[in-house]
């Protein structure tokens, strides 16, 4: 019987780390399989997933050894906290490790979408020359709206900041003693209708629970200026979808880029297809060989540190 099963895509220097002291069940596609997963989780010491693995109901249920679970990531929209937290279960998640690769890549939506000029690849080479039509936009002066002011929302600050944003966020949880608003130089909103206002970008950094589903619905979305751009890098169901798609239609908004979406991969003849001034990209902030090589040893150091531990009596 293993000590650790690993439900989901795991590097495999790291699962040899593992593997020098600890037995690896290792699928990386087990997350489609639950009565499978169920099945072997069984007097397993840990656990490792990703994003995909649903940590909750009848895996926990089966799981009647487990000490700790390791998130490759930073959203824990699939565990079910209060469950684990009720088995003793703890869980590791990778918090500031994939900051920066998020971070950037909600830079370059930026650039892109002010540009515009990136999305005429295809007609340059056709022998197109659509250069009068390509009036962009500069970024210097113009205003970003963070909303979750995290670690991500910090590495966004910084970087925005340095390409001549002015910067504002919103986030309840951070007091405004906190040091981290003038160490970044970022004006602290009072509500989420405040932050979005008068920003040209509006960028959202925060995870999905019952607080945040649904956060930007017709009401907030139509609170933005007209010339506005709305990112989320965080978690589908924070935007309500159909709003949005609403909203870029009717022009309500100038533009969004979406990393993130409610069902992942979308469905054949979702509501997207032919939606105006809108980028999508396939749940990437965090994919890149630096961010996946923090996030991984960060998991195993975590989930090593507990395994070696003496359990409490």
């Amino acid at each position: 019987m293993a000590d650790i099963l690993v439900t989901e895509y795991l590097d495999p220097a790291v699962l040899d780390r593992l593997k020098a002291d600890y037995s690896i069940d290792y699928d990386k596609d087990l997350w489609l399989k639950p009565d499978e997963m169920a099945a072997r989780v069984r007097g397993v010491a840990a656990m490792i997933v990703r994003n995909q693995t649903q940590v909750r109901g009848a895996l926990l249920q089966a799981a009647n050894r487990l000490r700790c679970v390791g998130r490759l990531g930073v959203g824990l929209d699939n565990i079910d906290l209060d469950d684990c937290a009720n088995r003793s279960i703890k869980v590791f998640p990778a918090t500031g490790a994939n900051s920066d690769s998020v971070a950037e890549l909600a830079i370059g939506g930026i650039f892109v979408m002010f540009r515009k000029a990136y999305h005429e690849h295809a007609a340059v080479i056709a022998g197109e020359w659509p250069r009068m039509r390509m009036m962009g936009n500069e970024i210097m002066n113009r205003r970003l709206a963070i909303v979750g002011f995290g670690s991500i929302g910090k590495a966004l600050a910084w970087r925005a900041k340095g390409i001549g944003l002015k910067v504002n966020a919103f986030d309840p949880y951070v007091p405004a003693s906190d040091p981290r608003w003038a160490e970044y130089g970022v004006e602290k909103s009072e509500s989420l209708i405040a932050a979005v206002k008068d920003a040209d970008i509006v960028s959202i950094h925060t995870p999905l629970n019952d607080e945040t589903r649904n956060m930007f619905d017709a009401t907030v979305i139509s609170a933005m200026r007209p010339g506005a751009l709305l990112f989320n890098l965080a978690r589908g169901g924070i935007v309500n979808e159909p709003d949005l798609i609403s909203a870029l239609k009717a022009g309500t908004i100038a533009g969004a880029f979406l990393d993130v979406l409610d069902k992942e991969p979308l469905p054949a003849g979702n509501a997207f297809a032919g939606v105006p001034n809108l980028l999508l990209t396939p749940h990437v902030g965090a994919r890149t060989r630096e961010a996946d090589d923090r996030v991984c040893n960060m998991i195993a150091d975590a989930v090593l540190a507990e395994l070696k531990r003496e359990p409490a009596a």
